[in-house]
């Protein structure tokens, strides 16, 4: 298979690292995301890992600041892209929430880079935060309905990643 970017978007709680889990018994897959340098820093400075309202806000934040500050959270994507292609993985999964910045890093990728976005009925609440609120804000090529339960989703989305891969002309 083509080495194959998936930028991959949708609320906290949509359900995409256990649909890239389901992938990885398929694919060899590596799983990033933009906000893990700053959730690296957030540690080394009191964050415990809470996935609360507060947190994430917190998180989204300090991205924003390291982001208009010196790119951060794009040049450490840039490296693990760079890392990918040198690899032996054939999909990399790049989380990334805010739409300027799945632009800025698509227009970085060289090879094929689709972007993704999980919905699911789970997640219809508002965060507080522009990075969980604003994930519908940018023109995807593929959205997957996470709707299935948990013990049929990883099929199903399997499924749907066959038939991205078709129309894509990917080889599977």
């Amino acid at each position: 298979m083509e080495k194959t970017v998936i930028i991959i978007n949708g609320k906290g709680g949509a359900g995409k690292d256990t649909l890239c889990a389901a992938a990885a018994k398929r694919y060899r897959v590596e799983n990033v995301s933009s906000i893990d340098p700053i959730k690296a820093i957030a540690a080394r400075h009191g964050w415990k890992g809470e996935k609360d309202d507060r947190a994430r806000k917190f998180l989204s934040d300090l991205k924003r600041v390291f982001t208009d500050y010196n790119d951060l959270p794009n040049r450490w994507l840039e490296e693990r892209y760079h890392e990918f292609l040198s690899g032996d993985r054939e999909i990399l999964f790049v989380h990334i929430r805010e739409g300027s910045q799945i632009a800025g890093f698509r227009r970085r990728v060289t090879g094929k880079c689709l972007t993704l976005l999980v919905r699911s009925p789970r997640t219809e609440a508002a965060y507080g935060n522009s990075s969980d609120d604003e994930v519908e804000n940018y023109p995807y090529d593929y959205i997957y309905e996470n709707d299935k339960p948990l013990e049929q989703a990883g099929e199903d989305f399997l499924a749907f990643l066959r038939d991205v891969f078709r129309r894509e002309g990917l080889r599977d």
